[in-house]
This record gives structure tokens, C-alpha cells and sequence, in this order.
């Protein structure tokens, strides 16, 4: 990862705000302070912060609470399941799961605990959850799957959006939805489907968070997606520090980079970019229910 030295450069501001739908503001350089100020000067004036395990979801709870241009969503990230469930000792859910009868009582209680706070009123959503067939091999299939289906469950009791992981598993993703009954408001964060799964997507009426890879080179896919999913389905992302946009790949990602992948989306859709963007933020307070 390039050093905060490597920082891209601001952005032309949005003449009309948007919101950044999926961040990580606890994984970026400087205070959350600097980073909102930074993202708010270019028109980027709301963001979701997104947790990953324990501690994260706490931490985007609290920090939701203090700041109004900042939503949380929680959850236990697909990964972290099988971990919890295994018994790494590197992490927070795993060692309270060496102390427990065993994995599943652990998830159990890393699951509890993310119902305790998916009832809180600044928690907009519980994700990012889902499946990952990319990092996690077949021994951590079933803690996934049981760990998806406990977050939709979830979802739709405390009437939070589901907002979900999905790589390398686009079906097995799309099956699950469908025998749990997802939410009312879905997100497929950081979209990854063909312009096939967007038609499924959009018949379910799910929405398609695009982040900065829909501008590298090998993802026409994901710009095919884009050109065929419904505009009210669509938001934007940064997944930051991850996936930062051409012409700045490789470089540390941040909610302030959000108009260079609105703009490369106005370019697929052929819209104006003050229509894509009054579009996306009108997408994103719908979606997450602001």
C-alpha cells in the first residue's frame, strides 16, 4: 500500500453532493475529522462506514453516533466467520471463541453481538456479509453460509438493509436470498455481476453499489453491468482504502475520490454527471433509509 504521502489529489467537486455508500474509514490514514472534511470539500457530504468483525462494528456504531455525515452498517465479514468458528487466535472473535464450548458458540455470541447493535438507530444496515469463495476455501463454506443466513435474519427483524459481499460466489449468493427472503432493501456492494446478473439483481430489486474497479481496464463487465442496471438501483462507493479508481490504482483510497468514479459512471450511462449524481444520492438515503 503507497504511503499517505501517495495521497491522489482532489478531485473538481460535485456540483450536486453524493454519498459515499461503503467505506472503511477505520482502515484510512488521518482522522475521521480530516477524511469527512476532505470528502465534504469536493461534495462527497455523507458517507456509511461498514464493519467487518467486532471491534469494527463497534467502532462504526460510535463513530455514526458522533458524527451526522456518518452511517454504520455491522456485521461479521464473510471471512471472519470461518476464523471465529475455527479458532484463529488472531483475532478478537477467535479468542473469545478458545474460551467458549466451541466454534459455533462462539459465532453464536460474535452473532448476538451484532444484533445488539444492528439495534441501534445510527446502525442503517447489517453487512457487509455474504459469501467469499476467493479467500476462504471449502473447509469455511458451511460458517459462511450459516453466518449469511443469521445476518439476513437479522436484517429483517430489526428492518435494517442487507448490504453483501459477494465474490466468487454470484449464485450460490443469489440462492441463499432467495430461500431466506431477503430484506426489503438489499445492496450488493461493490457489484461484481455481469450485465445477466444485473437483469436478475434488478427483477429482485436489489441495488448495485459500483466502486473505483468498474474503471480498470479488464472490467468491461462491470461497466456492461452498469449500462443495463435500472439508474434508481444504482449507487457508488469507495471500498476505501481499497479499489481506488484509474488513473490512480494502487495509490490509498478515500471517500474524497468518489467524483472520478461518478464520472467514469456518467461516461458508461452517457448521462450528465449533475443527473447521475442527484440520482445516486437520492439512491443511497433510500437505500440505507437517512
Amino acid at each position: 500500500m503507497p504511503s499517505h504521502a501517495d495521497a491522489p489529489p482532489l478531485p473538481d467537486p460535485l456540483r450536486v453532493p453524493v454519498a459515499d455508500s461503503h467505506t472503511h474509514l477505520d482502515m484510512q490514514s488521518g482522522t475521521v475529522e480530516e477524511g469527512l472534511a476532505k470528502a465534504a470539500s469536493v461534495g462527497v457530504t455523507t458517507v456509511v462506514q461498514v464493519g467487518c468483525d467486532l471491534p469494527g462494528s463497534r467502532w462504526a456504531a460510535e463513530t455514526a453516533a458522533a458524527y451526522d455525515a456518518v452511517h454504520a452498517t455491522v456485521a461479521l465479514h464473510p471471512n471472519e466467520a470461518p476464523r471465529i468458528v475455527h479458532g484463529d487466535p488472531g483475532r478478537e472473535g477467535s479468542r473469545q471463541g478458545a474460551r467458549a464450548a466451541g466454534g459455533a458458540v462462539a459465532l453464536d455470541e460474535a452473532l448476538a453481538e451484532i444484533d445488539r447493535l444492528a439495534g441501534l438507530p445510527q446502525v442503517k444496515g447489517v453487512g457487509e456479509t455474504g459469501l467469499d469463495h476467493f479467500r476462504t476455501g471449502p473447509e469455511g463454506i458451511a460458517a459462511q453460509e450459516r453466518s449469511f443466513r443469521a445476518h439476513i435474519e437479522i436484517a429483517k427483524r430489526r428492518g435494517k438493509t442487507l448490504v453483501i459481499h459477494d465474490r466468487d460466489a454470484h449464485a450460490d449468493v443469489l440462492r441463499i436470498l432467495k430461500e431466506e427472503g431477503a430484506p426489503e432493501r438489499t445492496v450488493f456492494h461493490c457489484y461484481s455481476g455481469d450485465a445477466e446478473m444485473a437483469a436478475v439483481c434488478a427483477r429482485a430489486g436489489y441495488y448495485m453499489s459500483f466502486a473505483g474497479n468498474m474503471t480498470f481496464k479488464n472490467a468491461q463487465p462491470l461497466r456492461d453491468a452498469l449500462a443495463v442496471a435500472p439508474l434508481e438501483l444504482v449507487l457508488v462507493e469507495t471500498d476505501a482504502p481499497f479499489l481506488t479508481p484509474v488513473p490512480y490504482r494502487g495509490r490509498p483510497n478515500a471517500p474524497y475520490l468518489i467524483p472520478v468514479t461518478v464520472r467514469a459512471m456518467a461516461a458508461v450511462r452517457g448521462l450528465d454527471e449533475d443527473v447521475l449524481a442527484t440520482a445516486l444520492s437520492a439512491n443511497t438515503a433510500r437505500a440505507f433509509d437517512y
